[in-house]
């Protein structure tokens, strides 16, 4: 068996969706170019709405303006899926990782990545789960974590899932999350009746990240992350 990959990864903090967007953007480029290797950022978006290639406006329960003129970002981006809601208290993770070497396409990443969001619920006593017909994962017939990505054409993945953590759920009942009806959302908070740490939570999601995808993970500090982020950004201009 070969040497285990490196991913570097790094717990951002709140961090605005579009500039959330171009970082992605600018790490897929640099992983393409072999600039980088693989990383993986951790993170929370303050009250976004976003739309992905298959999202319906009628899936929007109030109107776009009137969300906007409360104060909620709204974005049309080019992960897959539909709508939903990103915020405080969700824990975001992009991977930005080639799979040029790995076996299997789209569906397997998902799944991929739907089992490293099992492992982490396994930490808390938590049986998550898939549900049959739907991409995410499930406590029960609650929808507990979103996934949406991208992969482009050099077989770098962007985008990637979003954990409800300790999220104010009411901010879902402005849409039909991920354009389901017929089940709910739930988070982590909800499920434990406690608040959890969302730095500690993305080290348990870094770990099982290493388990399912045979990477070895290697935790940035904020500064330094950031160092990089910012470096690339500098030299590449935008590359949205």
């Amino acid at each position: 068996m070969g040497k285990a990959k490196c991913c570097l990864y790094a717990w951002l903090g709140r961090v605005e969706y579009m500039e959330a967007l171009h970082i992605q953007k600018s790490l897929a480029r640099a992983r393409a170019e072999r600039r980088i290797a693989d990383a993986l950022v951790f993170l929370e978006h303050p009250p976004t709405y976003t739309l992905g290639r298959r999202a319906r406006e009628e899936h929007f329960l109030v109107p776009r303006e009137t969300l906007e003129q409360a104060g909620f970002a709204v974005h049309r981006t080019d992960r897959g899926g539909d709508v939903t809601f990103h915020g405080p208290g969700q824990l975001v993770g992009y991977p930005v990782i080639s799979l040029e070497d790995r076996p299997g396409g789209p569906g397997k990443y998902l799944r991929d990545v739907e089992e490293v969001i099992i492992h982490a619920l396994a930490c808390f006593g938590l049986q998550g789960k898939r549900l049959e017909g739907y991409t995410g994962v499930w406590i029960g017939l609650e929808k507990i974590a979103a996934i949406g990505v991208k992969i482009d054409v050099n077989r770098i993945t962007q985008h990637g899932f979003a954990l409800n953590v300790n999220t104010d759920l009411d901010y879902f009942k402005n849409i039909i999350p991920c354009g389901i009806r017929e089940h709910g959302v739930t988070s982590l908070a909800h499920v434990l009746g406690r608040s959890v740490s969302l730095e500690d939570l993305a080290c348990r999601l870094a770990s099982a990240f290493s388990l399912v995808f045979g990477i070895k993970m290697v935790k940035a500090g904020l500064e330094e992350m950031w160092d990089i982020i910012e470096s690339l950004l500098a030299t590449m201009g935008s590359v949205m």
